[in-house]
């Protein structure tokens, strides 16, 4: 079926019926001259630095894939979340909306190739960003990662961001096995809006118990942005947005209760959140250039737990006699900034820069209570922080040569310090009271217990690279490039990668490229040292689990050992077709990954009299650990395909189809290595699963833009292939489906480049949700929808967006 399914979408890609809109952006300002986006000029391929480091290539010029998708591309849209925003216009990207998942509620990762979402490196303005405090320990996709958080930056900030779709480790360093997100930040010396979106849903909900209809759910975001112009080619660009979301809830009826009703909450959580962004630069002299930026993003989040019902909650009866919902309340701030000069001397062109990030994540848990404690319980609890911060020096040198057509030289060092933190919580918030406990009952606040004094750890660690790129144009035809890096940390050794890269152009109109390459990623400091304890979701129910590191004396027990890096082997073929306003480029990839790190089994107590008195001290039954020596294999197809039409008085057309068809298979699981006889299963049939088929494996978009002065239409369907929840039960008894669905986005807009503007758009415009959770799967009725749909579980969305622009 999936071969099929390539044949389909190269076939209409080939026939030019399109790929992702207004996607590709106008050819953006060199730094030298920042313009805004918005007057820069309409024709003309968009010019990429993300995967080169030749000046003036552009995104068909390159011999690797890269999308270049504007900043008015993605702030066109119902979301202003600009993880999602990226989802609905690339066809490599995924976001998936998990719930029901602790802090990954408020802080969710996007996928690339479908690979791990810390297997993609993120840059802004070609500078490392920082990777999230926070450890995705639950049932989500990208289990166990700890990734860049795309959505601490706004839509409105942006130019363009450019996503280069290829192994590029022996370019950028650590992370870049699937690809790279660079985004650019608006440049302007003049020129503002703002703007002021309000949307809601109105759906009707069909879950395995009920059905029952929504209008409501309100999100508001109003944003702002400004550009500054001093001296002769200085520039300040502030933006800022607001955010104030409703939460959603699409939780079915649970059957413990009469008469049933709902008594969870299962979807998007509540969200208020500020952010600005201020980017700047100016010539120094004749030769030289500051520049600089800096954001900073203030996100409080409440999602909820399982709900306790009056039975569980017995010990805490007098404070909640009918029960109760545990808010997760996630208090998340991210600082990014950097600072650099760029010059030349000698004739060689020189960018230093330094950078600082820095993400604390606090956890207070409302609403709830400690049944060690019974009724004299607090119901709101400080749980403690998680604390990454990152620095990072370099600098770039190139310089071009008349050799062969040309030949440009790139090489440079970077160093990077970061640290890793936990800060326990309250008393109440993980143990027992001073006197008094109940017996019986596990100490901790419930739906999320507080890191203990056991928990809290302070970690840092090292890392310096060095790296040569040479891009040689050989022939009118022949182009090369060759890069190399070598890497050491502090913590785990060196490693070493490379590159090689062609391209041919057959004729004008037709080119072939390719590339081979290795890459790598180092073990984050939150897999090697996060410990905690806390509920995670197994197959629909909460179980209390403890993760530990891997060189604990538990983890070492159970089978842990040192982490290593993931290493990779990337190959990739493609081509480009461009004919007047129609372009096509089609790029087959096989992604080879050895080592890979991943979350253990949750190994149980009852496993064997062994295991229970290794977790006995810590109140679990059950623990698990990070390890190594996963293998697999990741093959697929990437098409965009894009048309202009001008039809005079008609107005203009884009039309853009854009896919990908990803196969992952695991090869390999890691061989226990435990103290204990018999040893248990570290890695099994679920966690496989959800590599193999957790994220879709075909994405295909069409889209159909539509302009005449200021007015536009933009209309979109996607189609996502399946996607597997899988449950514990080897039969696949208690794997969750999302079915194969085309989710329809419709947007009206009136959108002068000066003046009022104002758009009314739906995103799924025909009510389309994943098939619901089966009720035998069910037995609270909190997870209505798979949470791993790539899609989400929201339905029909309607939005209004008004501003003015200057």
């Amino acid at each position: 079926m999936r071969s099929i399914t390539i044949a389909l979408l190269t076939n209409t890609a080939a026939a030019a019926l399109t790929v992702a809109p207004p996607v590709y952006a106008q050819e953006a300002p060199a730094p030298s001259d920042p313009v805004p986006a918005e007057t820069a000029q309409d024709e003309g391929e968009p010019i990429v630095v993300t995967g080169t480091r030749v000046q003036g290539r552009s995104r068909l010029d390159t011999a690797s894939p890269v999308d270049v998708l504007s900043g008015t591309a993605l702030r066109n849209q119902g979301t202003t979340e600009l993880a999602s925003a990226l989802a609905s216009v690339a066809p490599s990207i995924d976001f998936p909306r998990p719930s029901a998942v602790d802090g990954t509620d408020a802080i969710r990762p996007a996928t690339l190739r479908g690979l791990s979402p810390d297997q993609t490196l993120v840059l802004v303005n070609g500078v490392r960003a920082n990777s999230s405090a926070l450890l995705n320990i639950n049932g989500s996709v990208g289990r166990g990662s700890a990734a860049v958080d795309l959505n601490t930056i706004p839509t409105v900030a942006l130019d363009r961001i450019e996503v280069l779709r290829d192994g590029a480790s022996a370019q950028y360093g650590s992370d870049a096995i699937a690809g790279v997100i660079n985004v650019r930040l608006r440049e302007a010396r003049s020129g503002g809006g703002a703007t002021a979106t309000y949307g809601f849903y109105a759906t009707d909900i069909d879950t395995a118990r009920g059905h029952r209809s929504m209008i409501g759910e309100p999100a508001f975001t109003a944003s702002a942005w400004q550009g500054i112009g001093f001296g002769e080619d200085g520039y300040v660009t502030l933006s800022g947005e607001y955010l104030k979301r409703e939460p959603t809830n699409r939780a079915d009826y649970d059957p413990r209760v009469t008469p049933t009703r709902i008594t969870g909450r299962f979807g998007d959580p509540e969200v208020e959140q500020y952010t600005g962004y201020i980017n700047a630069g100016t010539s120094l002299g004749d030769n030289w250039k500051f520049y600089g930026w800096a954001g900073y993003q203030d996100r409080d989040s409440r999602s909820a737990a399982f709900p306790r019902l009056p039975a569980a909650a017995a010990a805490v009866s007098g404070i909640y006699p009918n029960g109760f919902l545990p808010i997760i309340n996630t208090k998340s701030t991210n600082a990014n900034s950097a600072i650099g000069l760029k010059g030349d001397v000698a004739g060689w062109s020189i960018d230093l820069n330094v950078a600082y990030g820095r993400n604390r994540i606090e956890y207070r848990t409302l609403n709830s209570a400690n049944y060690a404690y019974g009724n004299a319980s607090p119901t709101d609890f400080y749980d403690g922080a998680l604390i990454y911060d990152q620095w990072v020096a370099g600098i770039d040198v190139t310089r071009s040569f008349d050799v062969f057509q040309s030949l440009n030289l790139a090489f440079g060092v970077e160093g990077r310090r970061e640290g890793f933190k936990i800060t326990p919580g309250e008393p109440a918030s993980y143990g027992y009271p001073a006197s008094g406990a109940v017996a019986g009952q596990a100490p901790g606040a419930q739906g999320f217990g507080g890191f203990s004094p056991l928990n809290a750890i302070e970690r840092s660690r090292k890392n310096v690279s060095g790296y040569v790129d040479i891009e040689a144009q050989l022939t009118d035809a022949l182009l090369l490039g060759v890069a190399g890096r070598a890497e050491h940390y502090t913590d785990f050794g060196d490693t070493a990668t490379g590159k090689v890269s062609l391209r041919y152009d057959v004729a004008p109109w037709l080119a072939l490229r390719g590339t081979a390459s290795t890459g790598f990623r180092a073990p984050s400091l939150q897999q090697q040292y996060f410990t905690s304890v806390a509920s995670v979701i197994q197959n629909g129910a909460p179980v209390l689990t403890g993760t530990f590191p891997s060189t604990s004396p538990v983890a070492t027990a159970l089978g842990g050992k040192q982490l290593e890096p993931e290493k990779s082997t990337n190959l990739s073929f493609g081509t480009v077709i461009r004919a007047g306003g129609f372009d096509l480029t089609i790029d087959a990839y096989q992604i080879r990954l050895r080592n890979q790190l991943a979350l253990s089994e949750n190994i149980q107590a009852s496993f064997s009299p062994q295991v229970a008195a290794i977790l006995a001290p810590f109140n679990v039954p059950s623990a698990r650990f990070f390890i190594n020596g996963l293998r697999s294999r990741v093959r697929g197809v990437d098409a965009v395909a894009h048309y202009r039409l001008d039809a005079a008085d008609a107005g203009r057309f884009d039309f853009t189809v854009a896919g990908n068809i990803n196969q992952t298979v695991v090869t390999g699981v890691p061989t226990s290595t435990a103290t204990v006889n018999p040893a248990p299963v570290l890695f099994a049939r679920s966690r496989i699963l959800t590599i193999e088929e957790g994220t879709p494996g075909e994405k295909v978009s069409g889209t159909v833009d539509w302009s005449l002065g200021d007015l536009g239409i933009l209309a979109r369907a996607t189609y996502y292939g399946n996607v597997n929840q899988p449950g514990t039960a080897a039969n696949g008894s208690a794997d969750i489906n999302t079915g194969t669905h085309t989710i329809t986005d419709l947007e009206l807009r009136y959108q002068p480049r000066k003046g009022a503007q104002f758009a009314l758009g739906v995103n799924n415009l025909f009510d389309i949700y994943p098939d619901a959770t089966p009720a035998a799967l069910n037995s609270t009725g909190v997870v209505g929808f798979p949470y791993y749909s790539p899609f989400g579980f929201g339905g029909r969305y309607l939005y209004a967006r008004a501003g003015l622009s200057w």
